[in-house]
Formats: structure tokens, C-alpha cells, sequence
């Protein structure tokens, strides 16, 4: 390290003041022209507000996506900080190639979770008439925004250091700052997509060969405010630049039958499955939203506007974070005539529970037994999937309220049945693992019973109908 590489101090991020700030609002997007303290470079922000964005990265003001830029064939270099994702996720930085939709990991760099953000170095090979560097993200949360300072050098100054790793000062090391980026107080409420242009009045940032950017995280609440970016590019003085291309074929995008909340499903990964979605899925998804919605309201609590569904090769059967459904489509493949309908609809059950911390964190057998109860006991019964008819069919059955999945959701409708003439108690169980003060004392209240007791009573009945096997197909069991 050289000798003028000096460690960083925490005021010289703190001290940068943007010199001014015009707002222009547009129908798709909310544009922040601000002038940075820096010669008489720009910073222009796009923001696409909530349902409006698009997989071509569309804005008024910010030129879009590039896949020929200087960028594209520059080296990228992490020279301090954890990338998430496999040793090539920084190549999608720059591989002219876009996500279709919002909260796609293995679309974007960011860096590990729980990490307070890093460096990434840009090697463009030799000095280059830089006109614009431009930056998207696209993530529904915190990992929308972009909080960044951007450096430049020729690699020729006094002392200069190719790599400043964290705590080291750039511009003490042969680096020029030249801009700070932080769209966060611009971000208007529900968007997810934003992109970034830093240009010079004159027409030209410099002649740089190598660019650093030192990048935060958003927010430190939590372990996810490292921003999802989607591509960096980097434009040349009077270079052509071709437009990005996007991930596959576009999402199927549809709206809940009530027109509430928007439903993007995504079968780029497996086009084969695209009829069945468009036919069968679609429909499905949009009539029983707005069921499970009204099943799981509580007070205060709006539902999310708007989800996704991905299907492609995986693991397991389905997983849902968040807002974002991933099905396996090869499990899904084999089992269209069968139970793949119902597998997503659990999933979809996941959406809107929305279950956070809390005092108490909601219990596994209702995160699980919840959604199976819906499945089996609301969406289609005529499947048999939980009731009495299934458990004949299995050689040996643990009966236990908490034994998950299928089990929780018979317990859970043998209670319904017998002691919710309001028909409300579901919808009261869930309230409370979503506002986290849900315990087992819930079920007294509730029922006039403890938890211990239901669920011996619900065993007892349950076995005294395995023996006797004489009830008709999907009775419900009665004590």
C-alpha cells in the first residue's frame, strides 16, 4: 500500500452535500435531476413507480440498458466486500442481459446478506472518453434503492493503488471522486425499479481508465438492504450502444379478479410449461387470491398488491419469499393432472400471511398447517388431500396437532368444525401469528378449550373413525 493511502474517515461521506435537487414527476416514473458538487457532473434518477416497470428498463430521462457499452468488455474486480451467489454473479454486472421481473437473485450482483456493502473495480483496459456511467437496480424493498460513491483514475496519477480496499481513502490513493449517488430520499412509496445516469454538462465525465465504485447498503434494520443490481454500464464518447436484451420471454402479467393486485408469472426458464400457466394457472391464481385474502384479513393489515410466480427446474416441489413464488417445473411437469394447482395455491396461502416477528414468532404447524387447511379443506376438498379418506390411506399416521403440513390442517378443521360458529377462528389464529403475539393460550379463548385438550379430543375422534371405517368419503370427523 502506498504511503499517501490514508484510512477513511466516517465524515467524508457524511459531508457531501448535492448542490441541488429538481423533481419531475411523469406518469410511469418519478425522474430526480441533481447536480453533484463535483466540476459540473450530473446525476439524473429514474424511479418506476408501483406496476409500471418493465423488463426493458424503460425511463423518460435515464438512457436504457446497454449490451455493447465500454462496460461490456471492461474486467470487474471485487476488491473488497462478499458477493452472494456463485464466483460468476459479478459477470451479470455487465453481461447486457436483464432480469423480466422484480426480486430475481440470479439476475443481479449484491452482496452478501448481512455484509455492510463493498468495492467493485472496473478495468476498461486502457483510458476511454467516458460520456456516461449508468447503474440499475430492481428489487421491491430495501435492495431497490442505490447508495454509492463512484471514483475514477487513469492509473497513471502519483501513488496511485488499483485496489483500495475497505477503510482506505480513493482519492488519496490516485482516485477522483465524482459523484455520490444515494436515491433513497427520492424513492417514491411501492417502486422497485430504478436506474441511474452520471454525465458532465461538457458532454464528457473524462479520460479514465479505471472506475471504483464503493457501495452501501440501503439500510442496516436488517440483513437485506444490499441492493440487487441488475447491469453497470460504462458509454464512451461518440461510441453506438445497442439496448440490452431481457432474460426470456416475457412474463404473463394478470390481475386478481377483483383487480387488487397484479400477478406476474414467469416460465422463461420453462417454456414448455407456458400453455398450462397461461390456461390453467392464471385463472386459478386470479379467482382464489382474493378468497385467501378474505380468509386471513386482520385488522390493519393490507395484503400485497402484487406477486410472482416463477416456475422453473429446481428442487423440492415450491418455496415462497416474500412476494416471490419459485416452483420446481420439472415436479410441477409431472403432476399438471394432479396436485401441481394445489401445491402453488399453499404457496400463494404463504403471500398473504405476511407473518413477521413479533414477541412471539408464529409456530411451524400453523406457518405450514394454515396453508394445507386452505388447500385441502377450502380449494379443493374433492381431492381428499387432508380428511379422513387420506388418513385411511396412510399405513401409520402420527395424529399430533404440530405434525405439520396435512395433519395440522385436519386438526385445524376438525376445530373449525366444532367450535367456530362465527366462522372467524381461523382468521383469528392467523391475525395473531401475523401481529407475533400468538401462544398456545389462544385456543382457550378461542374455544373454551386448551390446545392439550383439542387435540386429544380430535385424536380420539379421528381414531375411533380409522377403526371403524364406515364413514362416507370426505366426512368431516364428528366426536
Amino acid at each position: 500500500m502506498s504511503q499517501k493511502c490514508k484510512m477513511s474517515d466516517a465524515s467524508i461521506a457524511a459531508s457531501f452535500n448535492t448542490r441541488s435537487v429538481k423533481l419531475a414527476g411523469v406518469a410511469s416514473a418519478l425522474l430526480i435531476f441533481a447536480a453533484s458538487a463535483f466540476a459540473d457532473v450530473q446525476t439524473t434518477i429514474g424511479y418506476h413507480a408501483d406496476n409500471e416497470e418493465t423488463p426493458a428498463f424503460s425511463f423518460s430521462k435515464v438512457p436504457p440498458p446497454s449490451r455493447n457499452d465500454a462496460g461490456t468488455t471492461a474486467k470487474f474486480t471485487i476488491v473488497s466486500g462478499e458477493a452472494a451467489g456463485d464466483a460468476d454473479s459479478l459477470g451479470k454486472l455487465h453481461d447486457g442481459k436483464l432480469p423480466l421481473q422484480a426480486d430475481e437473485p440470479m439476475q443481479n450482483f449484491f452482496f452478501a446478506s448481512g455484509t455492510a456493502g463493498g468495492r467493485i473495480q472496473v478495468d476498461l483496459g486502457s483510458a476511454k472518453q467516458i460520456k456516461q456511467v449508468n447503474t440499475y437496480s430492481w428489487h421491491p424493498t430495501s435492495r431497490g434503492p442505490q447508495v454509492y460513491q463512484l471514483y475514477a483514475s487513469t492509473g497513471s496519477e502519483n501513488g496511485f493503488v488499483a485496489s483500495p480496499g475497505k477503510g482506505v481513502t480513493p482519492e488519496q490513493c490516485g482516485w477522483k471522486r465524482i459523484a455520490h449517488v444515494d436515491t433513497r430520499p427520492s424513492r417514491p412509496d411501492g417502486s422497485a425499479q430504478c436506474g441511474v445516469s452520471i454525465a458532465d454538462t461538457a458532454g464528457v465525465i473524462g479520460s479514465y481508465r479505471y472506475l471504483l465504485f464503493d457501495i452501501s447498503p440501503t439500510e442496516t434494520d436488517d440483513d437485506f438492504g444490499n441492493t440487487f443490481f441488475s447491469e453497470i454500464d460504462v458509454v464512451e464518447l461518440n461510441a453506438p450502444v445497442q439496448p440490452a436484451l431481457t432474460g426470456g420471454v416475457p412474463p404473463l402479467v394478470i390481475h386478481s379478479a377483483d383487480g387488487y393486485c397484479v400477478i406476474t408469472i414467469d416460465t422463461s426458464k420453462e417454456p414448455e410449461l407456458a400453455d398450462w400457466a397461461g390456461q390453467k394457472l392464471a385463472p386459478t391464481l386470479a379467482e382464489w387470491y382474493p378468497k385467501i385474502v378474505d380468509m386471513l384479513s386482520s385488522d390493519g393489515y393490507s395484503a400485497p398488491k402484487k406477486f410472482s410466480v416463477v416456475l422453473r427446474p429446481g428442487d423440492g416441489v415450491a418455496y415462497t419469499s416474500g412476494t416471490r413464488i419459485v416452483g420446481n417445473s420439472v415436479w410441477l411437469g409431472g403432476e399438471l393432472k394432479g396436485e401441481a394447482l394445489g401445491a402453488l395455491i399453499h404457496e400463494v396461502v404463504h403471500v398473504v400471511q405476511q407473518y413477521g416477528g413479533g414477541q412471539h414468532h408464529a409456530p411451524g404447524w400453523l406457518v405450514e398447517g394454515i396453508p394445507d387447511y386452505i388447500r385441502f379443506f377450502k380449494y379443493e376438498p374433492q381431492s381428499h388431500g387432508a380428511d379422513l379418506v387420506w388418513l385411511q390411506s396412510r399405513r401409520k399416521v402420527a395424529l399430533n396437532y404440530d405434525g405439520m403440513y396435512r395433519i395440522s390442517a385436519n386438526f385445524l378443521d376438525y376445530v373449525a368444525t366444532h367450535y367456530d360458529s362465527d366462522q372467524n377462528l381461523i382468521q383469528k389464529v392467523n391475525a395473531a401469528c401475523r401481529q407475533g403475539n400468538y401462544t398456545d393460550a389462544l385456543w382457550q379463548g378461542l374455544t373454551g378449550k386448551s390446545l392439550v385438550d383439542l387435540n386429544a379430543e380430535w385424536k380420539a375422534a379421528v381414531q375411533k373413525q380409522l377403526a371403524s371405517k364406515t364413514e362416507k368419503p370426505g366426512e368431516n370427523p364428528k366426536s
